[in-house]
């Protein structure tokens, strides 16, 4: 192998959030890590324009596109070209009325492509980011109930792990700047501001109560710059990636510059204008999210979703990586599906049943792993909606799921898994149905070949009596040939009610595949 092959990927990950502008250069490593080699970063008000009049402004348009155009220097002296730079936007241009208009001028007076990430994406790439960090001392997250919170300018990113697994993920419309400037023209500004964060915060933690008891958590994990002042000046214990700070030394941190003014804390911890702004709101959300768990003690990584990205592009196509995300996406499937009560024991056997089918038929379909994970997870879900009412719960059940947050799935993945539940039943797709009909042209064929298959798995355990021990499945000419084996390993001879529902679900499967499903 020559020298040039072995020269490591110089490569640069741009953020445009909420209150700067922030890139890093780095080299990746073989071994699947990375080097920081450059970091930098501006203001901007990208927030302050969004959350108070809904658009970018002309003023911080032309600030921004500046700002990347001294970027595109940097990154040229490392041999670092605009269009391979690496470049996400969060909740502001989200937000932005005229988003699509500002990506556009970016991208014709810089050359940089801007992918504006949705939030469980930007959930996704911080648990990453988390993760790598905490990679030597994985028992952080494994050894107890865990919080992982990250206060932006727009939004509140919490995820909630049950011992390393996935129980939950929400985007809370509860970020610095936002709460910022809808008191700023209160009379009382600090009083407005605490009494604001202390009702979002009250109704957010009696969400997530309901899902993990809040109390129960001992690991609390926050990040962000607001938290690395903390950490900078208050931690006990201090490593490569990550420090620690006591509960005590955090909360009263909070309290004695929570309330301070961004001049006042200027003058007060001598850091910039731009690290002063905004931390006080953000310690007072992070402050009253810890009083609401049972943890000792705050974990500060020094990471952000940058390294998110980084670890992205670094690792690749990891194996390992990609079973772990795996085992995370179904834990927090599985923690919705127990939220709403489901069948759990009919809900695991329908997943278990159409990935049977599915892997069966794999040279039919032509799908890959991502559809396969969201024919598991619509399986697992199909029926969450008889929590509402069981009749016509394939539609409560596509409701919940279209507006519930499943950690690392995108929301078209969503609406996808919502349309599988959905049509899980006898009616099949219509031109009159708007949530199919308003999926791209991909997706909809995407759901008449994962929905048929799931309706034929149900169909398998209409009782609700896990029957199946076995299926066996053989392909002979225009049929599908399904031998049912019990938990014994012995042909099952009492099919009579599947094959009554398979007779009444199996015409979706007929029409898209082109074979009848036959039971032997």
């Amino acid at each position: 192998m020559n020298a040039a092959a072995e020269k490591p990927k110089i490569v640069a990950v741009i953020e445009l959030g909420s209150t700067g502008i922030r890139l890093l250069v780095a080299s990746l490593e073989a071994d699947g890590g990375y080097e920081i080699l450059d970091r930098a970063g501006k203001p901007s008000r990208l927030g302050r324009d969004v959350f108070t009049g809904g658009s970018v402004s002309r003023e911080t348009s032309r600030e921004s596109i500046a700002i990347l155009a001294g970027f595109k220097e940097l990154i040229r002296g490392y041999g670092i070209e605009a269009r391979e730079a690496h470049v996400i936007a969060t909740s502001a241009l989200r937000e932005a009325a005229n988003r699509d208009t500002f990506v556009d001028r970016v991208a014709m007076q810089t050359g940089f492509r801007v992918h504006v990430i949705e939030d469980l994406e930007g959930n996704h790439l911080t648990w990453l980011a988390v993760e790598h960090a905490l990679a030597d001392e994985r028992r952080i997250l494994t050894r107890s109930n865990a919080m992982i919170l990250e206060v932006g300018g727009g939004s509140t990113e919490i995820m909630l792990l049950r011992r390393g697994k996935m129980a939950a993920s929400h985007s809370l419309r509860l970020g610095t700047v936002r709460v910022d400037e809808m008191v700023r023209n209160s009379g009382q500004v600090t009083t407005s501001l605490r009494q604001f964060v202390e009702d979002n915060v009250r109704t957010a933690c009696d969400l997530l109560d309901g899902e993990l008891p809040l109390e129960g958590i001992k690991t609390f994990i926050v990040i962000g710059s607001d938290s690395r002042i903390v950490a900078a000046r208050k931690a006990n214990e201090r490593y490569e990636q990550y420090s620690i700070v006591s509960r005590e030394a955090f909360v009263g941190f909070a309290e004695e510059y929570g309330g301070l003014t961004p001049d006042e804390t200027v003058a007060k911890l001598r850091i910039p204008w731009a690290e002063a702004d905004g931390l006080g709101p953000g310690l007072m959300i992070q402050s009253l999210f810890l009083e609401r768990t049972g943890a000792e003690q705050v974990v500060v990584p020094t990471v952000s979703i940058r390294e998110g990205v980084l670890h992205t592009l670094a690792s690749g196509p990891d194996p390992e990586h990609a079973e772990d995300m795996h085992r995370q996406i179904v834990a927090s499937a599985m923690s919705l599906g127990r939220k709403f009560r489901f069948d759990e024991e009919h809900a695991e056997q329908v997943a278990r049943l159409s990935l049977v089918l599915f892997d069966a038929l794999a040279k039919d379909h032509r799908l890959g792993s991502r559809e396969r994970l969201l024919l598991e997870v619509g399986a697992l879900l199909h029926d969450i909606g008889s929590y509402i009412r069981p009749s016509g719960h394939h539609k409560h059940s596509e409701y919940i799921i279209e507006n519930s947050e499943i950690f690392g799935l995108s929301r078209s993945d969503q609406v996808v898994v919502a349309n599988l539940a959905r049509y899980h039943r006898k009616g099949q797709p219509a031109s009159t149905h708007i949530n199919y009909i308003a999926l791209p042209r991909e997706d909809r064929i995407l759901v008449l070949k994962l929905g048929s298959l799931l309706r034929i798995a149900d169909a398998l355990d209409r009782g609700h009596d896990r029957r199946v021990g076995r299926l066996e499945v053989e392909r002979r000419e225009d049929r599908l040939l399904l031998k049912v084996l019990d938990a014994s390993g012995l042909p099952e001879t009492e099919l009579s009610l599947e094959r009554l529902s398979l007779a009444e679900k199996g015409d979706m499967f007929e029409d898209v595949y082109g074979i009848e499903a036959i039971l032997v």
